[in-house]
């Protein structure tokens, strides 16, 4: 989950390409996001379906969640739940699960924040690097706990088994980048015979020791999973994927969990300093795989 910890990491990995391993000042910094930002591409989808999108309010117990709905223009389709990173529902996400509709599914990216603002909760170009933007969504983040997951899941599964571009015959799947990672694990246990596959994207603490830890839900879930790993997360806690792999092997839940090779946390998103289109590629080809089989 992004820290002090793995920001070391993504700054000195900064720092090295763009400036010979010079020290970057918070400007150069600022300069460096917005760039990204507004050079983001993601690859085009091969036989793209056209496809509706809208910003929708989704009733939950504790509020209105802003989030953004985009499906295929026409009929009933598999249901996604996305779960954005510690930086919340913005430009690159909206992409993201436009891009995901395209493919053939029903997608909702959620405002995890929504408790404390409506998105996007952080500027165009800002970056967890900047002091200022972490002042804004650590205080948020540490709003939301075990019982927030599960309650913010139940209300988004529900609000998707009333839309008429959902096809409620087939499973549900959800993926989750960063802190979205434990939300994940937490929504195919919110509501397990719905749920059909998860996939968690350099996601923080799902195996720890802690008594609420993620991976102790497992027993209690029926989706199939994906675990993709960011090497400088490995490399803190290598303990972590020998919890999660015994567990589904426990469990008897199909899971493939990977340490991806030279990413860095947060290399998925296009707007990501980290940002490593390779891999991320070929992270995403690995969930539309999960979900093309398991969402039946």
């Amino acid at each position: 989950m992004c820290d002090l910890d793995t920001q070391r990491d993504v700054d000195a990995f900064v720092s090295e390409q763009i400036d010979g391993g010079k020290d970057l000042s918070r400007r150069d910094f600022g300069k460096i996001s917005m760039a990204v930002t507004v050079g983001m591409l993601l690859p085009p989808v091969s036989n793209a379906q056209a496809v509706t999108e809208s910003d929708v309010r989704v009733e939950t117990p504790d509020g209105i969640a802003d989030c953004y709905f985009v499906h295929p223009a026409s009929g009933e389709h598999p249901a996604v739940i996305v779960w954005p990173d510690i930086l919340g529902l913005r430009p690159a996400f909206r992409q993201m699960g436009k891009r995901l509709a395209q493919s053939g599914f029903s997608v909702l990216v959620v405002n995890p924040f929504y408790r404390d603002a409506v998105s996007p909760v952080v500027g165009e170009g800002a970056s967890f690097s900047q002091p200022e933007t972490r002042a804004i969504v650590l205080p948020m983040a540490r709003n939301l706990n075990a019982e927030t997951h599960f309650s913010d899941a139940r209300a988004m599964i529900s609000y998707l088994d009333q839309q008429a571009a959902v096809d409620t015959t087939r499973l549900v799947g959800t993926i989750g980048y960063c802190m979205g990672g434990p939300m994940v694990m937490r929504t195919v246990a919110a509501v397990p015979e719905r749920m059909g596959a998860g996939g968690t994207f350099h996601g923080g603490g799902l195996a720890t020791e802690a008594e609420n830890s993620p991976h102790r839900l497992i027993p209690e879930t029926q989706a199939s999973m994906l675990h993709c790993i960011a090497a400088n997360d490995d490399e803190s806690s290598p303990e972590a994927k020998g919890m999660l792999r015994e567990a589904y092997a426990d469990s008897n839940i199909p899971a493939e969990i990977e340490v991806y090779r030279d990413t860095l946390h947060g290399w998925c998103p296009p707007d990501s300093l980290v940002y490593n289109e390779i891999q991320a590629e070929r992270a995403w080809s690995r969930m539309l795989n999960l979900f093309e089989n398991a969402l039946a």
